[in-house]
């Protein structure tokens, strides 16, 4: 089969398209022929072992997996013999921040980490559906969100802010979203009460507070947000921050609530994918969730799409068509 490998760490060009063995699964997993992958931040990060302590888990010297990618969707081809809650022929997504190995036309997957695809949509908008949607969601799910709450989404056009504007209305939530110019009306479509043209005029001087600020692009920082949360308030980042200070902040700053305005910050850690997954999926079924994708590429031209993602520009998803 067709793989991108990379044997060391760096930029996009560490990226190789070779011909590999194709893989089999093991009793509890699915052997997967992909349709349609991501390139996202999550794999950026990753073929250039960045944080550097990320290589704890991925390889110290060079990386343990040599096929990137970590989300995906495509049709089940094989099944191991102790798997029944799927079968041949199913369309399936998923996604595995540790990684997936999706960057390549077969991978296989533990039964239980494959989702069966909405009727709805296709192939390339189920691959673009999880790693943001999941990032978003433990956004979400580590702050005490009420109904009419305000939050303010900076980097709303991200994959990660797309889709966090997106689950924040389904909560009932007023959003402010900050976007440049020309993605108002896109930001708007998804559902934000409010747009912030960050062309225009930085968002850290708005007049209004809010309960929860959720940074989906890691720009700004919880010193230059404080004064917009409210008393109580909470901000998230995407992002380690600049000297990693998100590691730390979250352990300081409800020892040092009072000398803050009873304002804090919190770790958005990922966990429970799968939870992640069928809720988006719901959605999706219900028509309250639409991943936003911004280029397609085929998988003979992924380097191009790891450096145009690289940029920081992307609007949503990026996504790679392997079959």
């Amino acid at each position: 089969m067709k793989a991108i490998i990379y044997t060391h760490y760096g930029p996009p060009d560490v990226l190789q398209l070779k011909e590999v063995e194709k893989p089999i699964p093991k009793d509890n997993e699915v052997l997967v022929k992909i349709h349609a992958t991501t390139v996202n931040r999550t794999d950026c990060a990753t073929i250039r072992a960045i944080p550097f302590f990320a290589r704890l888990v991925t390889g110290l010297f060079k990386p343990k997996k040599q096929i990137p990618g970590t989300e995906f969707s495509g049709k089940i081809e094989t099944i191991g013999k102790s798997v029944s809650s799927l079968k041949v022929g199913d369309k399936v997504f998923g996604f595995d921040d540790s990684g997936s190995g999706s960057h390549a036309q077969y991978l296989t997957i533990k039964e239980d980490k494959a989702i069966i695809i909405p009727d709805n949509i296709t192939y390339e908008q189920a691959a673009a559906s999880s790693e943001g949607a999941h990032y978003a969601y433990n956004f979400i799910n580590k702050v005490d969100l009420k109904k009419g709450q305000n939050v303010l989404v900076n980097g709303a056009t991200g994959a990660i802010g797309s889709a966090a504007v997106q689950l924040l209305k389904y909560f009932d939530i007023n959003v402010t979203a900050v976007c440049s110019t020309r993605n108002i009306e896109l930001v708007k479509s998804l559902g934000a009460d409010r747009v912030i043209d960050y062309t225009k005029e930085d968002f850290i001087n708005d007049y209004k507070c809010y309960h929860y600020i959720f940074d989906a692009v890691g720009k700004s920082s919880f010193f230059k947000c404080k004064h917009l949360l409210q008393p109580g308030g909470i901000y998230i980042s995407s992002d380690l921050g600049y000297m990693s200070q998100n590691i730390f902040l979250p352990i300081v700053t409800p020892i040092i609530k009072p000398l803050i305005g009873n304002r804090k910050t919190v770790s958005p850690i990922p966990t429970d994918i799968n939870k992640s997954l069928l809720l988006i999926k719901s959605l999706i079924e219900q028509g309250k969730f639409k991943a936003v994708i911004d280029k397609s590429y085929p998988l003979e031209q992924i380097v191009e799409a790891y450096r145009y993602v690289e940029k920081g520009q992307k609007v949503g998803n990026v996504v790679i068509i392997v079959e």
